[in-house]
């Protein structure tokens, strides 16, 4: 478990930026409550997902030494989303293996990059995240895998077990619960019938438990899943799991426009 004053660099993540800030925001609370000091490089950028995505290695990889650089003097890399902790945490390393005189600085890096809940679970301690949380309001929610946390890093058990220990909240799990949600960075954009069904198989799951919130650890899957569950009528809500665990699920979920 890190000391008091553990130095983390907070990766904020481009959807987390442009559309969800409250994530950012209950990410640092969440750090801060726990001890840590947190720093938010100002010239961080992408982490060169999409563009790894897409075979773009050239763009790819300048992004890649961008945060290398951006992030060195901290101790932990920290980010809300399993699919850019992937990319900073595995990829990386594979982007920058052409050039030789970073492979020390690069490893070093990219172990000290780790995904939110990942982090607070198994870094900081449950116990002493969560010892003075405030009682939630009494609520049943289901947490969707995304493919990168999931796949990738084997994020499956930090998620709920903080989720777990809230008061008022109550856990459920979801049918198939690792199948996706059709979100897939470009791959809604290339597949766009199939990326919908999934979503839509996705969210009938979630409503069949009976849920009032899904919950999940990555933006662009979250955004998805509320734009269709927006277009059905459903009355289900969307939110991070940071959001949840710092008590900022007030005001409207994710997809939801605030009231004037």
């Amino acid at each position: 478990m890190p000391s008091s004053g553990v130095r983390v660099g907070l990766f904020v993540t481009c959807l987390v930026d442009l559309i969800r800030p409250q994530v950012g925001f209950a990410a640092v609370r969440l750090l801060e409550d726990a001890g840590c000091e947190v720093v938010v490089p100002r010239h961080q950028t992408c982490c060169g997902q999409p563009a790894y995505n897409a075979g773009d290695r050239v763009n790819a990889s300048a992004l890649a030494r961008q945060v290398l650089e951006a992030f060195e003097d901290v101790d932990y890399i920290v980010t809300p989303s399993g699919s850019c902790a992937a990319t900073l945490r595995l990829h990386a390393p594979e982007l920058l293996a052409d050039s030789p005189e970073l492979a020390g600085r690069v490893k070093a890096f990219s172990e000290k990059v780790f995904e939110l809940t990942t982090f607070l679970s198994e870094i900081i301690g449950v116990d002493r995240l969560l010892s003075a949380a405030k009682k939630n309001s009494e609520r049943t929610i289901v947490y969707h895998d995304s493919c990168a946390g999931l796949r990738e890093l084997g994020i499956r058990k930090a998620p709920r077990e903080l989720l777990s220990r809230l008061s008022g909240v109550q856990p459920q799990e979801l049918a198939e619960r690792d199948v996706c949600c059709g979100f897939g960075g470009t791959f809604c954009v290339k597949f766009p019938e199939i990326s919908e069904r999934l979503a839509a198989d996705k969210c009938l799951a979630a409503e069949k438990v009976g849920a009032d919130e899904l919950v999940g650890g990555d933006l662009g899957c979250l955004l998805h899943l509320a734009g269709i569950l927006q277009r059905s009528g459903s009355c289900l809500r969307v939110r991070h799991v940071a959001e949840i665990l710092a008590d900022l699920d007030e005001g409207p979920a994710i997809g939801e426009l605030a009231e004037d």
